[in-house]
């Protein structure tokens, strides 16, 4: 009797170093910062898979995470002043920024002057390359030129023979993309598509959003038939997105990715398909608009990045720096620490099936190569067909340096 009365305090004992090993707080806290719902559901998404895996710091976990103001254009020292306050914490080692809204370059000259030590992570960055580079210690975000040739490259594999663009003047108007379609528009002459853009209605304009996407469902036949059932289409702007799929579904037509390719992006609502059981779930995700693409007869014709930009970027970010703090890397050292192969390596691991490829930023006027600011691209995923491999696929240089 003495001795299962031992063995069973022995147990216990052993059980409760157990239980109280497994609630020791974490030893060090990752803070990340993105938008609300309402503004970037798919980087809020990323923040909370992290918290899911590492925790909450307030009970006991790693993950940090705070959102910046809907209004961020307005209130731009609330969230300067949220962003900067992570430094506040003496656990504090790294920072990152999704998306890296107006602001967050002195948010983290802020933190740098207070807490030298930390790591600061930016991505998606709507700020100058080149300030934001000049602050943070790694930015990240879409490689546009690069898909320039790409989605055209694409295209040319899927037997498409022409390729329409379609914008408006406000958004011709940038740089990003202006120069992106006249990539498209090179690329396009070059492997022998016939390049067209046509004109829809800006938004923004007296016709609002109800009208910009009520011309596209009018005009998309219209240009099936005048260009031909071959034809890839895309679209600068994300709420036309939705009404393009929409009509490329019902009939012919090519629908490579999207702007900001994502199969949250347009897809949904363009064919009707519920999401809420599978929030932030982007296998789960895909697999269900496969499903409703491939029963709507758009099989091979229509394409997306299976999982999110902003969601991958939150998500992988965060695994990339809880590396860099176990490996004893702060900001004083990351830069001979940081090697791109490892980036791609922690988002490719947050993708599984979908790899990545990523450069350094290279200004088109200066020539000049920001080594901490990495572009990105996922490969594409062509629905009923799988990936394209795009990943693998070099961009000659030339398309790069156009202007």
């Amino acid at each position: 009797m003495k001795k299962t009365v031992l063995a069973l305090i022995g147990a216990g004992l052993i059980l409760s170093a157990m239980q109280a090993q497994a609630a020791e707080p974490a030893k060090f806290h990752i803070g990340i910062c993105t938008g609300t719902v309402s503004q970037s559901e798919d980087d809020l998404r990323g923040a909370e898979e992290l918290i899911k895996e590492y925790g909450e710091v307030g009970s006991g976990g790693m993950i940090k995470h705070i959102t910046y103001p809907d209004s961020f254009m307005t209130e731009q020292e609330t969230t300067i002043s949220q962003i900067s306050a992570f430094a506040d914490d003496p656990l504090m080692k790294a920072v990152i920024v999704n998306q890296a809204v107006p602001g967050t370059t002195e948010a983290f000259r802020r933190i740098r002057e207070k807490r030298p030590d930390i790591i600061l992570f930016a991505g998606n960055y709507h700020e100058d390359p080149a300030v934001i580079a000049s602050s943070a210690d790694l930015v990240t975000n879409g490689d546009s030129f690069s898909r320039g040739y790409l989605i055209i490259s694409a295209a040319k594999k899927l037997g498409c023979t022409d390729f329409v663009h379609i914008s408006f003047p406000r958004h011709m108007s940038t740089e990003l993309i202006s120069r992106r379609a006249k990539i498209m528009e090179a690329t396009c002459n070059d492997l022998g598509l016939k390049y067209h853009f046509e004109t829809a209605p800006d938004p923004t304009s007296d016709v609002g959003i109800a009208g910009a996407q009520q011309f596209i469902l009018e005009h998309v036949p219209a240009w099936i038939n005048k260009y031909g059932p071959k034809t890839a289409f895309f679209c600068t702007n994300d709420a036309e997105t939705e009404p393009l799929l929409k009509r490329i579904a019902e009939g012919q037509g090519y629908f490579i990715e999207a702007d900001l390719p994502s199969p949250l992006m347009g897809y949904p609502g363009a064919l009707g398909v519920e999401l809420s059981d599978v929030a932030g779930d982007f296998p789960a995700i895909l697999k269900k608009v496969e499903k409703a693409v491939v029963e709507k007869g758009g099989a091979g014709r229509m394409g997306t990045w299976a999982y999110s930009f902003g969601f991958t970027t939150s998500y992988a970010m965060g695994k990339y720096a809880i590396k860099c703090v176990e490996n004893n890397v702060t900001a004083k050292n990351f830069r001979r620490y940081f090697k791109i192969e490892d980036l791609l390596s922690a988002y490719s691991d947050s993708t599984p099936g979908a790899k990545w490829f990523g450069r350094e930023y290279v200004d088109a006027s200066t020539g000049l190569k920001l080594k901490n600011n990495i572009l990105m691209y996922q490969d594409t995923y062509i629905f009923g067909k799988g990936f394209l491999h795009m990943t693998d696929e070099p961009v000659p240089e030339k398309y790069l340096n156009l202007k």
